[in-house]
């Protein structure tokens, strides 16, 4: 199936490490150039800004969905595309799936890691069957693989998770893999 749109879930602060800022900017700008419409959570700020602008910057298509308790604390980008204020994050989260073909996990805190748990499940439930790519910027995921694999050995997970979830070191490695053909 083509991959015309992506969910993007990420930090809403900048974190640390200056490669979370560079490849945030770097895959708004490759999604725009590959003309892939961006779903993310509506902010201004941190990694999630950073991907909004250059996206922006570049002509690209993005909608933002943030729920209506996160307005302020995220600062609603006034720029984008489209905008959708929903009354909550549960709706937030089942509209970025229902608006996206696969997803992309940039570093982020508890709530990247609660979309990414919920997309991870919703493809166990077969709910859905999107794949998702997740960015290990500078190691940043290291742990969350190995986690993951002792899951799986440990017998608790019903399929290998490398099946629906890629661990990728560069931007331009998941770009390539959403404009594959057989994405």
């Amino acid at each position: 199936m083509p991959i015309h749109s992506v969910a993007v879930f990420c930090g809403s602060s900048d974190g640390h490490n200056p490669v979370f800022r560079e490849q945030a900017t770097e895959l708004g700008k490759l999604l725009a150039l590959n003309q892939l419409k961006c779903v993310y959570g509506g902010g201004s700020r941190g990694l999630m800004g950073r991907v909004a602008d250059s996206l922006l910057e570049n002509k690209g298509h993005i909608l933002g969905i943030m729920p209506e308790l996160l307005k302020e604390r995220e600062h609603q980008h006034q720029g984008l595309t489209e905008l959708t204020i929903v009354p909550d994050m549960h709706v937030r989260k089942k509209m970025m799936y229902e608006k996206s073909d696969a997803a992309i996990i940039l570093p982020g805190g508890f709530g990247t890691l609660d979309e990414l748990f919920e997309m991870l499940t919703w493809n166990q439930l077969k709910i859905h069957n999107k794949k998702i790519y997740i960015l290990n910027s500078a190691g940043y995921y290291d742990f969350l693989r190995e986690q993951l694999l002792k899951m799986w050995n440990e017998g608790f997970l019903y399929e290998n998770p490398g099946q629906r979830i890629g661990f990728f070191n560069t931007v331009a490695e998941i770009i390539h893999q959403l404009t594959q053909k057989d994405s």
